[in-house]
This record gives structure tokens, sequence and C-alpha cells, in this order.
């Protein structure tokens, strides 16, 4: 059979973002069959003005493949590629919760609505992406597949006897929506270590030492540093406002560590029975989920082994074949 050939197509990368993009799709590539051929393009330019996006879009059209894969990020670079052989990759749409409405709108018409109109096929990673999507383009339900993310398997388990009386309690992201200020205030007064992986942040610095909580900040880590920072911690607290998927349940699941996480958003979908589900915007309900993970043994190995369980669902091999199938759909029609 002829080798497929696909062009992936990349954002300018920006530094030190945790299981990017960028290292999704590469991996992908690796694990899927050797007939299928990828040429990898990065933008030359960030999206900061309209004037860089118009660039990236002349330059898209003029590297476009026989396959044409965005894959995140650069949704609007589909004005320049033709619609007939073009996936589009949506992990969120955040950016529709802007407050400005000026950049809303701009928003919606060139992340959302014109490139989902001019891709083939749309592929979201979670069911709440694309309820999120047809919401807001409600005729776009025929070419949206849900394609999850797969969790990292170099991730494998790391056994650890829990630390009862101070656990090392591990944060991902500092971005407003995961939600660290009600985090703060739901561990103050417990005698734990919260180690926080993220961009710094003064004003959340200081409310971590007005709290007197115990804590480590870690930034610009190596993916075997945030590796090692899971196995060192004694249970994950990711219970985010809003996330397109949630890639930290499946990472400390595989290492084999309890999870807290949203009962909102994508995570109940990610996490299904295998983590305790608690409303991110009550801190009580945070603060006794917190505890019950401390406090009770067979609960928080049940859940340890549920997610053993659950981390099956995001095997690469699983996620790369439906890619697979994708490519052999779009190369059938073409």
């Amino acid at each position: 059979m002829k080798n497929i050939e696909v062009t992936f197509f990349y954002r300018k990368p920006i530094p030190s973002f945790h299981f990017s993009i960028e290292r999704i799709f590469d991996d992908i590539k690796e694990a899927l069959d050797k007939d299928i051929v990828f040429t990898r393009k990065k933008m030359p330019f960030f999206c900061e003005s309209r004037n860089n996006l118009l660039k990236n879009i002349r330059w898209s059209s003029k590297e476009q493949g026989p396959i044409n894969h965005i894959t995140g990020d650069i949704h609007y670079i589909a004005l320049g590629l033709p619609k007939k052989n073009t996936i589009l990759t949506i992990h969120d749409i955040n950016f529709m919760k802007r407050r400005n409405p000026i950049k809303v709108a701009e928003s919606y018409l060139l992340w959302l609505l014109l490139p989902v109109m001019k891709s083939r096929i749309v592929t979201v990673v979670s069911e709440e992406t694309k309820k999120d999507i047809l919401k807001r383009v409600p005729f776009s339900e025929d070419k949206i597949r849900v394609i999850p993310n797969f969790y990292d398997p170099r991730y494998k388990p790391s056994p650890k006897e829990f630390n009862k009386q101070k656990p090392v309690i591990l944060q991902i992201g500092t971005r407003k929506n995961k939600n660290m200020e009600r985090v703060i205030e739901a561990i103050t007064g417990i005698d734990c270590t919260l180690v926080v992986i993220g961009k710094y942040e003064r004003d959340l610095e200081d409310l971590l030492k007005s709290n007197q909580i115990d804590y480590r900040w870690k930034e610009n880590l190596s993916d075997a540093e945030v590796m090692d920072e899971y196995t060192q911690c004694d249970l994950l607290c990711f219970v985010s406002t809003v996330e397109g998927f949630g890639m930290p349940i499946l990472e400390a699941q595989a290492i084999g560590r309890a999870v807290i996480t949203s009962n909102v958003s994508s995570m109940p979908e990610v996490a299904g029975d295998s983590a305790l589900l608690v409303d991110p915007f009550n801190v009580q309900a945070i603060r006794d989920g917190i505890l019950t993970l401390i406090n009770d043994d067979a609960r928080r190995e049940e859940l340890v082994r549920r997610g053993f369980e659950n981390i099956k669902r995001y095997e690469i091999q699983h996620i790369a074949n439906m890619y697979r199938d994708l490519y052999y759909e779009i190369y059938a029609n073409a």
C-alpha cells in the first residue's frame, strides 16, 4: 500500500508547558504504522497580533500536504488549508471565557466558528469539549470525533508508604482555572506539604505564607523531574474549575497515587469512579475530600486500585489507532 502522508502543524512552542501539544503528537507519531509518513511543521510566529495570524495562515497554505492535521491551539490556520483534507484537533475552548467582548468575538470567529467550518474532521479530547463546541457551533456534530489524550507510558507504578502524619499533596498548575486559592484555603490547618508545579505567582505565594502552609514551588521542570514529583507525593489534588481533559489525573494514577478531582467539566469523564470527586467551588468539600484520602486507608487504597484499571482506557496504542483510522478515512475519500 502506498504511504499515507500527514503534515502535523504545531504552534510556535511555548516554553515550560507540561504535557504540551507537541509532545502528545510526537508520541502519537511514533506509535503509528510505518506506512503513515509524517512531516512536522512549526509555526514561524506567535499569535499575539493579527498581523502574525495572517503570516501564519499564509505560511501554512504554502506548507500543506496530502493530509493536514492542525494539532491544537492554532485553529485559525485552517483558513489557509483545503477543507477536504484538513483535520483540526481542539483541546478545549477556554479562550471563549475571556471577559473582553471584542476578544471573545474574535476568538469565536478565528479559533472556533471558521476553523470548524473549514475542517473536514474535528477531533476533541473529551465529550465535555464536544458539548462546549456544539453549544456554539450546533451544526458541526457530524464532523466531531472524540479522541482522548493518552498517559505517558513512561509513568509506571511506584509504591510508597502513605505519610499520614504529614502527607505531600501535589498541585499541578497555577492558572486561574487550577483553583489554587480554594485549595490553599481548604488545606489551611492540615499538617501537610503542598508541592506546586507551575508558573510562579506572587499572589499565590503570599497566600501560602499568610496561611502558614508548608510548601515547595517547582517551575520549569523536565519531564523526568515532573515524574519524580509524582513518585514522591502521597496524593494528587486536581480540583480545577474547568479542564479540556485533565492529564494529571492519569499520570498520578499510573504512578499509583490516589486522586481528588472535580465533579465538573471533563474531570468526571476522565476519572470515572477511580477518583474522589468534589465540588471545586466549595472549599469545605475540597477539605473534606482531602481529609478522607488522608484518614481513610481503605478508601484511598481502593481508589489507587481503580486508578490502575482506569488508565487502561488511555493507553497510547489505543489512542494512536484512533488517529490512524482518521488518516485512512481521509486518504480513502481524497
